[in-house]
């Protein structure tokens, strides 16, 4: 027996909710359903941020939130004009949740932690009564003259409108391909460095601000720079990872790191410094005197790589080691072979291709009473919130879109 909906929702994460609770204030008369493949929903939304759920980011200005996603940058300014990071803190404000600004932009709940998002998600359902379906994997989407037939491992569904919110579900791309969606290869973004060398060996959980590049490419980044167990990660290099997922999926996750650990400062400027540094402290022993605003230990492992005696005093320092420093100082050379997954923020570059998405609606240019919303698209960000604050966007477009047509 096919079961009857208006509106189905495919996908029970953030942007499925989201659409769905969004639809229906603004249409009380339909009948609603999310179809979930797991046991549980918003099981992401769980464990993100650490399990507080960085909902969205303080960037208020569509046109430089825009700046943060390496896929997406020029679809989603549109909008982000129609449904940005203020809208998103009045909605959840309205909807019984506060949230906070942290020193680094992200947004969290004020309670610091995500199930304030699930109960608040959860409660918004059961109070408009839209059906919450688990267990129900889809296997088949046909459509018909009108509307859309649903089948999943266990059941059969009709409605008139499909939303899908699967996120990097490689099945459900298979499906849209069959229906004449194209899909751009999925490769991962947002992950750390694996490397091994003496200079970070042992500095595990030591954070610098540097600038790194892939050597050979045009790929550059700045940030925080942390030394883990495995290699690298921080900001500066999960940035890179983010704008570089496909060339460094085509590389292997093999390649050559540069590493400036003075930020901006170029070699040629380094080496006026340490010049002046050894006049002005020419009596001072070189590893008890670090003159860079990094940490101690990690300026130890530089003066060892660069062949000077930790024990020297500056003024009997030469002109070749100060050469020496640098160079590991502003261009250290880090080889890099392979990569670890990012905590469990398992993000994907790829999905549907941005070109068969009306960005006004989130509908399929393909599929009439198709749309689309969240990581299925070719849409990713950085770390911060940019992911949830695309789900979220899109959500509300597709909300405005079918308060015009159902």
């Amino acid at each position: 027996m096919n079961t009857k909906y208006d509106i189905l929702i495919i996908g029970g994460g953030a942007a499925g909710f989201f659409t769905a609770i969004n639809i229906a204030e603004k249409n009380k008369n339909l009948k609603i359903g999310i179809l979930e493949r797991g046991k549980e929903v918003l099981s992401k939304v769980r464990i993100s941020g650490g399990g507080r759920c960085n909902v969205t980011h303080a960037c208020f200005i569509p046109n430089e939130l825009v700046k943060f996603y390496p896929r997406g940058e020029r679809e989603l300014k549109g909008p982000f004009n129609q449904f940005c990071s203020g809208d998103t803190i009045e909605w959840f404000t309205n909807h019984g949740v506060n949230l906070k600004i942290e020193e680094d932009g992200r947004m969290f709940p004020e309670t610091d932690s995500s199930q304030t998002i699930v109960d608040c998600f959860l409660n918004s359902c059961q109070k408009l009564k839209i059906d919450i379906l688990t267990l129900q994997s889809v296997q088949s989407l046909f459509k018909k003259e009108i509307g859309w037939k649903v089948d999943t491992n266990s059941d059969s569904f009709l409605c008139k409108k499909v939303i899908l919110t699967t996120g990097s579900n490689p099945k459900i791309w298979e499906l849209l391909t069959q229906l004449g969606h194209s899909i751009i290869p999925p490769v991962p973004s947002l992950f750390t460095f694996n490397i091994k060398d003496a200079r970070i060996k042992d500095l595990m959980g030591l954070s610098a601000l540097a600038t790194v590049k892939v050597k050979e490419t045009n790929l550059k980044a700045t940030g925080p720079l942390l030394i883990t167990h495995w290699g690298m990660s921080g900001p500066g290099i999960l940035r890179l990872s983010a704008w570089g997922a496909r060339l460094l999926f085509e590389k292997n996750y093999k390649f050559s790191l540069q590493v400036n650990w003075l930020n901006e400062t170029s070699f040629e400027e380094c080496v006026e410094q340490l010049k002046e540094i050894k006049i002005q402290n020419n009596k001072k022993q070189i590893n008890t005197f670090c003159p860079f605003d990094f940490p101690k230990r990690l300026w130890e492992k530089l003066i060892q790589a660069a062949n000077i005696n930790p024990e020297l005093k500056w003024a009997d320092c030469s002109k070749k080691q100060l050469i020496s420093l640098a160079e590991q100082l502003t261009n250290g050379t880090f080889q890099v072979d392979g990569k670890s997954t990012f905590k469990e923020e398992f993000v994907t570059a790829g999905g549907i291709d941005l070109k068969e998405i009306n960005f006004k609606s989130m509908e399929s240019k393909i599929l009439p009473d198709l749309y689309l919303a969240g990581e299925i698209l070719n849409i990713d960000a950085i770390t911060g919130g940019f992911n949830f604050q695309n789900a979220w966007t899109g959500g509300f477009l597709i909300s405005e879109a079918l308060k015009k047509t159902v």
